[in-house]
């Protein structure tokens, strides 16, 4: 059995039988590398992108070059919802934050199959809904929460996009991400290392105790999962599919 499937993406693997078919047969299992840029700021997005075990940051770029994280998205969501939206271009950039494998989707079968305003549609909907919410919190987190818990946030949700409690990260790139300066992760890493709650070793860091990261986190990150939860919460997955969800994903029935 290959290890690849596109029901390892909660969105593929929610969609009925009929419109999974369709789309099936055009969807490409692609590599994706960290760092790979999946869509840079004013570039034509010609696929829409499902990851699976990799997780893509959604960053805003600056003049200056300088940037910041936006929002994640791993196999809770996809990366392209300017497609559908009624754009074919967005101000924001898609790098890979965690390397993986996702499966890639023609923009032009995308829209073809919004527009047939089925299960694809409303799916896509709700989780543009969970996205914009999570970019809302991002920016209110940036602003009133200190830089120890915005990365317990941010380690928390990537966590939950992965099967491994050790990730494959240097604190320049966690600084990247979140807009802050090294020193400011620096030092929150090592408040959190003393903790016991992660090992960091360059490029590696490693959460020892997932409860030290929730009880220190501030309130953003519950406020995404329960928004996620909530809009996801009345579909479930095609019969059949091979692999099951992630409990804090986990869908009831089917979306009418």
């Amino acid at each position: 059995m290959s290890p690849h499937s596109p029901n390892q993406n909660h969105l593929l693997a929610a969609l009925p039988a009929a419109e999974f078919e369709r789309l099936d047969a055009d969807l490409e299992l692609v590599p994706m590398a960290l760092g790979e840029i999946l869509y840079e700021p004013g570039g034509l997005m010609r696929h829409a992108y499902f990851p699976t075990t990799a997780i893509v940051s959604l960053h805003y770029v600056m003049e200056s070059g300088a940037s910041a994280e936006t929002a994640g998205v791993g196999n809770e969501g996809m990366v392209g919802v300017s497609l559908f939206m009624g754009g074919d271009t967005t101000p924001s950039s898609a790098v890979v934050q965690t390397a993986g494998h996702g499966y890639r989707l023609e923009s032009a079968l995308l829209k073809q199959e919004f527009v047939r305003a089925g299960l694809m549609q409303r799916l896509l909907l709700r989780y543009t809904q969970a996205l914009i919410t999570q970019m809302t919190q991002t920016a209110a987190c940036n602003r009133h929460h200190s830089i120890e818990q915005q990365l317990c946030r941010w380690l928390l949700l990537t966590l939950d996009r992965v099967s491994t409690h050790e990730l494959i990260m240097t604190q320049e790139l966690v600084a990247s991400m979140l807009g802050v300066r090294r020193e400011g992760i620096t030092e929150a890493a090592g408040n959190l290392q003393r903790a016991g709650v992660i090992r960091y070793r360059r490029g590696h860091i490693a959460v020892l105790e997932r409860s030290g990261l929730e009880t220190r986190v501030c309130e953003c990150y519950a406020t995404v999962k329960k928004e996620l939860r909530r809009l996801l919460s009345d579909v479930q997955y095609r019969q059949g599919t091979e692999v099951v969800a992630d409990h804090r994903f986990a869908p009831t029935a089917r979306m009418a």
